[in-house]
């Protein structure tokens, strides 16, 4: 992508906008959002934001100013503005300082998954590129391994790839927990290979009561060697803990034997707490959030799906929706499959149908015509913020039309008990993670038109609604 936001002029139009260059203490950004903290949101002129080349749309959420450029173009902008700002290092700091608590929570579980996600998705693409090649009755009896036996050397190093990311990613999260907290991410790094050390007993075959659990004595505590495999909740909560000790000990230590002892205590502590405290709380946890979503899934049946699906794009509106991840980790890990991850990709489509609807309202707009079309490309590849800031929420009634459309997607994803065996990307590339079971890809292509043509059809109802009415 050409990076033609080095134009001085382009910049200043957008420091200008945002009340100055001393207006602004932090800029950062998500997949497709830059979040900017500013002295005072007042000087905001968000009617001249919204009209810059290539915004897509402008909001608040809590003390940040986000500003929807789309996935690539987000990271070039942000990056040219930080240059041009020269911002101090401890910007992130003051933006954190003036959030509340939940806010505060909520940004750094984000910032944790986001850090990761390009090897989530790589694994959750692998896993489901493996489960194409060797699921038969999708092309046939056979699978297309059988067929063409010349790949299963391929297939079978796709399948070490995948399964070896999700193996070890408790690790992963623990790493980028421990440095989005502050600690040095090479101690987060070992806690993360202390939850999955080969002299544990594997977690699954724990579970499944396939092996032999050593218990010890610690303390007078009774501890119980068992490994921490789909312990995302739990690598969450040890990245934490060992960013803060980390810290502490770096703040208290004398300096001469401050670079011996720091690391060891830390590993230390942390470890006896990940044993006792941390590792049963959060199997805890994550049982809890797994059995209360299977619940939903087993007692509210279809009412439980839809109901999920009509809301999920608006919790991403908030920018909740990165929290999702540690949840749906944990019900893989629990279950060994995923059915909000299908919830949100009909969720999302609802919306993509809403901008079409409203397209046609308008398709002699060349204006509004341009902005659905971007809009709608978004949506097919997993990005729903154009749509909802550029279209459905701008104008409110599309965004209703997509929360009832996604119901009816949902609605399906019941009946055919469509699912997916990984997560981390939706729409068109979200195929490919696809449960195979139940004739799941063509379920879930059906579920994805029912969303579509519900979002259009109802825009378009609700549209003409709104005009009979303001007549």
């Amino acid at each position: 992508m050409k990076n033609d936001f080095s134009s001085p002029d382009i910049l200043d139009a957008l420091i200008v906008a945002l009340g100055g260059k001393e207006n602004i203490t932090h800029v950062t950004h998500c997949a497709t959002r830059l979040r900017l903290v500013l002295v005072d949101n007042a000087k905001i002129q968000t009617g001249v934001i919204e009209h810059l080349e290539h915004v897509k749309g402008v909001f608040t959420v809590g003390d940040q100013l986000q500003i929807i450029y789309g996935a690539g173009r987000v990271n070039i902008v942000c990056q040219a503005l930080k240059d041009k700002l020269q911002l101090a290092e401890n910007s992130e700091y003051v933006s954190q300082q003036r959030q509340n608590i939940l806010q505060r929570f909520v940004k750094s579980v984000s910032d944790v998954f986001v850090e990761i996600m390009p090897s989530i998705l790589a694994a959750a693409l692998l896993m489901g590129l493996t489960s194409l090649l060797t699921t038969k009755g999708i092309f046939g009896a056979r699978t297309i391994v059988e067929i063409f036996p010349q790949i299963s050397g391929i297939n079978k190093i796709i399948s070490i790839a995948s399964s070896g990311i999700f193996a070890l990613l408790p690790m992963v999260v623990a790493w980028s927990a421990t440095r989005r907290y502050g600690g040095r991410p090479a101690l987060g790094l070992a806690i993360g290979a202390i939850m999955v050390h080969p002299g544990l007993v594997d977690a699954f075959s724990a579970a499944s009561g396939n092996a032999t659990v050593e218990t010890i004595s610690l303390l007078g505590l009774p501890v119980e060697l068992v490994g921490f495999q789909g312990g995302i909740i739990i690598a969450l909560m040890i990245g934490f803990t060992v960013a803060w000790l980390d810290k502490f000990f770096n703040r208290t230590l004398p300096d001469i034997i401050k670079f011996v002892l720091s690391p060891m205590l830390t590993i230390l502590l942390s470890s006896l707490l990940l044993f006792t405290i941390i590792g049963p709380f959060g199997r805890m946890l994550g049982e809890v959030i797994t059995g209360s979503l299977l619940w939903m899934a087993e007692y509210l049946g279809i009412f439980g799906y839809m109901i999920f699906a009509a809301v999920q794009q608006l919790i991403v509106i908030t920018g909740l929706h990165h929290t999702f991840g540690a949840i749906e980790g944990q019900l893989l890990a629990s279950t060994g499959r995923d059915f909000l991850n299908p919830l949100m990709s009909v969720a999302l489509m609802g919306q993509g149908g809403a901008v079409l609807g409203y397209m046609l309202l308008h398709r002699k707009n060349k204006q509004v015509y341009t902005l659905c079309i971007s809009a709608f490309t978004s949506i097919l590849f997993g990005i729903s913020e154009p749509a909802l800031f550029g279209v459905t929420l701008k104008y409110r009634f599309p965004l209703l039309a997509g929360c009832l459309a996604g119901a009816t997607g949902a609605a399906w994803v019941y009946i055919s008990k469509l699912t997916a065996v990984g997560y981390g990307t939706t729409a068109l590339p979200g195929i490919t993670i696809v449960d195979p079971a139940n004739n799941g890809h063509m379920n879930y292509i059906i579920a994805h038109l029912l969303a579509l043509v519900a979002g259009a059809l109802l825009t378009c109802i609700f549209g003409k609604i709104a005009v009979l009415k303001a007549k």
